[in-house]
């Protein structure tokens, strides 16, 4: 069996779902351990997190990932046990096979293969993993990145393993994310009988001038690197059941997904002045999960785009959609960063997988960076 493969099903068949580890961060820590790297269990409450490197100065190329996974969903809606990795007409199946098991063992063969044909190698490689991605994302990679500055340890080039590809191995390439700002509005009035509105205030009708007035804002243009900033409702919720009584509170849910043409706080500014305009007795809660970020082109960014033509024989797109990755916490340290991993067709879905022929090429992809960044 081809050795990514191999460990991949391995991974798959430890057990994972946020935040538990399952025993797949002890695995990833032996293989590293038997080629040089000097490993270190960075542990938050009930999450499991660690740090390797190898060498001692130098540039450092970190690869970064997360053991954890999404919960499987209904098990008697999987054609075969989440986790128990099968091979069907060329794929592989199993929870986490996408997102990221597939891309923590291309890691670790591709490290494999390059120390055994180029020990003396110029600079650092690094692993930082983690079992809170998936989940709040409090007490992972936040954690390490907090380990490592007391460390007085600074990643000059990161290679986050999250599913990027679109429809072929390789296609996209993430150098960048969007910010993302949640908020919850809670819009107070006075509950009353449905047939006397003037002995009530409705918070739905306060509301909704307000809420069509922010779903209709032009926040900004984007530009080359990143969309325009979207603003989309998630959830409102007001009202005790009965058709015959006005709600006494409304809450409702937004997110925003930003570019680098706005900040959070011009983005809370200018929310709270178009709920000032209106007649509303409000409160709201801000949570900003991350900022954006970019990486453009320059060493990472080039070395990637030059491993995946190489292998594939096409050149990668550089993008910057999709949701949030562990990314947004490593790339405000200063670190160049950027995200290749397998197709993400079916990440987070019942039935997950990834092409077996995939595997192999992602290490080789992953190989092609460490040669390409570390042998000077």
């Amino acid at each position: 069996m081809d050795p990514t493969l191999d460990l991949c099903s391995e991974l798959i068949r430890r057990e994972s779902v946020t935040p538990a580890d399952g025993g797949c961060q002890a695995l990833m820590m032996s293989r590293l351990e038997a080629l040089g790297f000097t490993c270190v269990d960075v542990p938050a409450n009930d999450v499991s997190n660690f740090w390797a490197v190898r060498g001692t100065d130098g540039p450092l190329l970190v690869f970064a990932g997360h053991t954890d996974v999404v919960p499987p969903g209904p098990l008697d809606a999987w054609n075969s046990p989440p986790f128990t990795p099968d091979i069907r007409d060329g794929l592989l199946y199993g929870r986490g096979s996408a997102d990221m098991k597939g891309s923590l063992a291309a890691m670790i063969t591709a490290c494999e293969e390059f120390l055994a044909a180029h020990p003396d190698h110029t600079g650092r490689i690094g692993f930082l993993v983690t079992s809170d991605e998936e989940g709040p994302a409090v007490d992972g990679t936040v954690r390490v990145l907090e380990y490592l500055a007391r460390e007085q340890i600074t990643i000059d080039w990161c290679v986050v393993g999250e599913p990027s590809s679109a429809e072929r191995l390789g296609d996209v390439i993430k150098n960048g994310r969007r910010g993302s700002l949640g908020a919850v509005l809670t819009v107070r009035g006075v509950q009353g009988h449905i047939a006397y509105p003037h002995t009530a205030d409705n918070p739905i009708h306060r509301a909704l001038p307000a809420l069509a007035e922010l779903a209709a804002q032009h926040w900004d243009g984007g530009n080359e690197f990143f969309p325009p900033t979207s603003m989309q409702v998630s959830n409102i919720n007001g009202g005790t059941g009965a058709t015959n009584v006005i709600p006494g509170e409304l809450t409702v849910l937004f997110n925003f997904r930003f570019s680098t043409e706005v900040t959070d706080a011009e983005l809370r500014a200018r929310t709270e002045a178009i709920l000032d305009r209106h007649d509303m007795d409000y409160t709201i809660d801000w949570q900003l999960s991350g900022q954006p970020f970019l990486t453009p082109r320059g060493a990472l960014v080039d070395a990637v785009a030059d491993s995946v033509a190489a292998v594939t024989g096409n050149a990668p797109q550089l993008s910057t959609a999709g949701g949030t990755s562990d990314g947004r916490f490593i790339a405000p340290t200063g670190a160049q960063v950027v995200e290749l991993g397998p197709v993400n067709a079916s990440i987070h879905k019942l039935n997950e997988h990834v092409r077996v022929d995939d595997l192999p090429l992602l290490a080789a992809m992953y190989r092609g960076i460490l040669e390409r960044l570390l042998l000077q």
